[in-house]
């Protein structure tokens, strides 16, 4: 049974990307990978999972039955892959330069019981965007399953990474007489094993109450342009073995820490709006 990647031999729009990254603020590309990689992705995910909940600090919460964990790109087999698809190349020339860089990799698992999030960015809008009016970031999710609605499914707000929070909570959460405009405006996602998507992380989105009995695994990573700063709450990883088997066209899109060996990544970036139901 082939696990390889769906590659597509042609090439992408600039226009288009950045139309829709600038506009909405969200894109997809439907079956990237073939559905045999998703579920090799899915198993990479659960085993890192079972690994990290033996670690304190390993998975952090993201509300009720909701974790994150940041992982080394290694313990994905398909990392590479991913990143030498030409959509996800052509969207980081796009928008972020081709001096792009990877300093993210992880993911994100609402369980069954996991409720909704209050609307939120992931971190406060740089000065590059709220007064130059341009993203230097991106996050790509790879879902590790077929997403139907009772798995409390991504809600996004398009439009609204241009939305200036910074008199606000951490720059990251619009107060509850703002969620009209989020509700009006919001679109639901529902991707398919194979596809991945790129948004800005700033544009206003939630997860949402998984009332179904199955997990939703989705796979993040995060892409710089030169000037953002993200790198500095994460700490990418290779193992030199790793570093020398990678095609420089790979590892010189990489923020990372050189090690003989992986080092669990015990991650401070507790998000503590998050923590608590939005009822």
């Amino acid at each position: 049974m082939s696990t390889a990647p769906i590659q597509e031999q042609r090439s992408y729009d600039t226009a288009e990307i950045m139309g829709g990254l600038y506009g909405d603020g969200i894109i997809g590309l439907k079956g990237a990978f073939s559905r045999q990689w998703a579920e090799r992705m899915r198993e990479d995910i659960e085993q890192l999972f079972a690994e990290a909940r033996k670690v304190p600090g390993g998975a952090l919460p993201r509300g009720p039955e909701r974790y994150y964990v940041e992982v080394h790109p290694e313990r994905i087999r398909g990392f590479v892959d991913i990143a030498t698809h030409p959509w996800f190349i052509a969207v980081c020339e796009a928008v972020l330069g081709p001096d792009y860089k990877i300093v993210e990799v992880g993911f994100d698992i609402p369980f069954p019981g996991a409720a909704d999030q209050p609307w939120h960015r992931d971190f406060p809008s740089p000065e590059a965007t709220l007064k130059g009016r341009r993203l230097n970031s991106l996050a790509f999710n790879l879902t590790a399953v077929d997403t139907v609605v009772e798995m409390g499914p991504f809600e996004v707000a398009p439009g609204t990474q241009w939305d200036d929070l910074s008199g606000h909570p951490k720059g990251m959460f619009p107060p509850k007489e703002l969620y009209p405009r989020y509700r009006e405006r919001m679109v639901q996602k529902l991707p398919q094993m194979g596809d991945i998507s790129a948004r800005s992380a700033l544009t206003i989105h939630r997860g949402t109450a998984n009332r179904s009995n199955q997990a939703r695994p989705v796979l993040v990573v995060g892409v710089d342009a030169p000037d953002a700063t993200n790198a500095r709450h994460h700490d990418l990883q290779l193992t030199r073995r790793y570093a020398e088997s990678l095609p420089p066209r790979v590892r010189d899109h990489l923020t990372y820490r050189l090690v003989d060996d992986l080092e669990f990544v015990i991650q401070h970036h507790v998000i503590e709006g998050l923590l608590k139901p939005d009822y």
